[in-house]
């Protein structure tokens, strides 16, 4: 399933394994190129913590300005980082990069045939070639091993195969089979690198016979050896890089003791290989923290020398402003601020297009059209109003009040003889009843 991450460093395994033949120094040299190899991204990664780091007195003085509004302190600080160039989760992602590495380092390590020398599978199975030769062998040479060598259930058979086959006079039998076959030896210092360390160790070692209790002891050592050197490289490097306290200290309180368990129960709980490459990556890790701090440290400090000189020239120039305002203050000479905001701009650009189509109509509109509109008011069309007439109102007496004195006599005189001609109708009238009155009267009599 993870070959493509077991293949190369179970190659690259290999290539430092001919190059020292040494199991003990090949696996140190793993751990050395692993370093340099992720070496561009542990630069990323403390360069972007250290960063981070010296944030926090700023990051305080958000939390203190905004109190209880956390979604706008999450915007400022976010705003922030923004500002600083800073991915506040880039520390915590090439952090996780080792873990699969030990990983493909604890595949090598356990399977050397597959993993390491390239063999197939097929081979090492029950049936295959050398499977049935390790059979052989063990039956006629080494009977009591026979059980131990063919447990196919064992998670590290191909380590214990491995070293059946690189003992004298095996080899050149296998060798025969495959020219994939290396001859490897893991005894380091005395210890077997291909052994698990026995957590148990002091109850169960033989003491009388110190070849068998000497190696098994420097095996013991090997987890208590990482557990110690981890703690020692969190505690250096919490020394370096002081937290601003808070819940990040309390966090590096945590893993300055997690780490230091989390290496123990690895290099207990795999061959002694495994502690082998926990010791010298914690050691060269805790060098490579202490150089890159170092390093940093300086281009930092030149990086806040340089923003504290343009924050005092900018501090400086304003004060020198200040100072230049309160003395025309003095002089009675000060001058009011254009305003420049967006929104007065805008009502700005609007009148001077207004006062443009004005001035373009008075040079457009023929001559006869261009007397005053009486709803303008200044560049304002239509000011008041699109029927606006001043004469509405106005009427024909007070237009011509000389005519209406000449012309008064005479309505009089009208209105005089209209009168007299409707009291003459109405006399009529009555007379002409009367009469009528009377010949009726006749007639009855």
């Amino acid at each position: 399933m993870f070959d493509f991450i077991t293949k190369p460093f179970g190659w690259l395994m290999m290539v430092l394994f001919e190059f020292t033949k040494n199991y003990g120094l090949a696996v140190i040299l793993f751990a050395l190129v692993v370093k340099v190899i992720l070496l561009p991204f542990q630069m990323k990664s403390k360069r972007s913590m250290m960063r981070t780091s010296r944030l926090q007195p700023r990051m305080k003085e958000l939390e203190k300005k905004h109190g209880a509004n956390k979604q706008k302190y999450q915007e400022e600080v976010q705003k922030l980082y923004k500002e600083e160039h800073i991915n506040p989760m880039s520390g915590c992602l090439w952090s996780l990069i080792p873990f699969p590495i030990i990983i493909a380092l604890f595949s090598a390590i356990r399977q050397p045939l597959t993993i390491m020398m390239g063999i197939a599978q097929e081979l090492i199975a029950e049936g295959g070639i050398i499977y049935n030769k390790i059979v052989e062998l063990a039956t006629a040479n080494a009977p009591d091993k026979l059980a131990v060598l063919t447990n196919l259930k064992d998670s590290y058979i191909q380590i214990k195969q491995a070293q059946f086959i690189s003992q004298p006079g095996n080899f050149e039998i296998f060798s025969q089979i495959s020219d994939k076959l290396r001859q490897v030896d893991y005894n380091f210092l005395g210890m077997d690198l291909g052994a698990q360390p026995d957590w148990q160790f002091f109850w169960k070692t033989n003491w009388s016979d110190s070849s068998v209790w000497g190696p098994a002891l420097l095996l013991f050592l090997l987890p208590i050896a990482s557990g110690i050197l981890s703690y020692f490289s969190s505690k250096v490097s919490m020394q370096m890089n002081p937290s601003a306290g808070g819940q990040q200290q309390s966090s590096n309180k945590t893993m300055l003791l997690m780490m230091p368990l989390i290496s123990v129960f690895f290099a207990f709980s795999m061959p002694g290989a495994i502690g082998v490459y926990i010791i010298a990556s914690t050691l060269f890790a805790m060098i490579q923290d202490i150089y890159l701090t170092k390093h940093y440290t300086k281009i930092m400090d030149a990086e806040d020398a340089v923003k504290n000189e343009q924050l005092r020239i900018k501090e400086a120039e304003l004060e020198a402003k200040r100072l230049e305002t309160e003395r025309k203050k003095l002089e009675n000479k000060t001058e009011v601020n254009p305003n420049t905001s967006k929104k007065k701009q805008q009502k700005i650009e609007r009148q001077e297009q207004v006062e443009k189509a004005v001035e373009w109509e008075k040079k457009t509109e023929p001559a006869q059209n261009k007397e005053e509109d009486p709803s303008r008011s200044g560049s304002r069309r239509y000011a008041r109003g699109r029927a606006y007439d001043p004469d509405r109102f106005s009427g024909s007496s007070e237009e011509n009040p000389e005519e209406q004195s000449d012309d008064a006599p005479a309505q009089e005189l009208a209105s005089g003889v209209s009168d007299k001609e409707g009291q003459n109708d109405e006399e009529t009238n009555e007379s002409s009843i009367t009469d009528e009155g009377d010949d009726s009267n006749v007639e009855i009599d």
